[in-house]
């Protein structure tokens, strides 16, 4: 792709809380909660390995080490817009967040434990469709 001049898009995801929207990019480090954003996406980690989630690293396509890609995907820009909704909403609260490309598998998958292991329910608009994740299961159910 870099020999032809073909540049993707990057991924954003936005979340609105109490009216205001906050944008999220892969690795965002832009926003004025960042510090605690980042603890709450450590602690979410956390509580979804315990509960059985691995990270799907064949969803990084980048050139790097199985170490790295795990990395990578930590801070996909649904995952950091999902943090925050935990983070700034009160428990039983629907998380909503729009994104402008696909989800990727991993995403997906990191969606539907976090439904399960918060009880939310987590709405997402990708490129595609509409993902309703409630009780660790998704609206598409995992064809999209």
């Amino acid at each position: 792709m870099k020999e032809r001049g073909i540049q993707t898009s990057l991924g954003c995801s936005s979340i609105i809380v109490k009216g205001v929207v906050h944008e999220f990019l892969v690795d965002d480090v832009s926003h004025s909660r960042k510090e605690e954003i980042y603890t709450t996406m450590d602690e979410i980690n956390k509580q979804l390995k315990i509960a059985g989630y691995v990270a799907d690293i064949t969803s990084e396509l980048h050139n790097l080490d199985e170490e790295e890609k795990g990395h990578a995907l930590s801070y996909h820009s649904e995952k950091l817009a999902m943090a925050f909704g935990i983070l700034a909403t009160p428990p039983g609260t629907t998380i909503r967040i729009a994104k402008n490309l696909r989800t990727c598998v991993d995403c997906h998958e990191f969606a539907k434990a976090l439904s399960w292991v918060y009880n939310r329910v987590v709405v997402i608009r990708d490129r595609n469709r509409f993902h309703h994740f409630r009780e660790g299961r998704c609206s598409c159910d995992d064809f999209w």
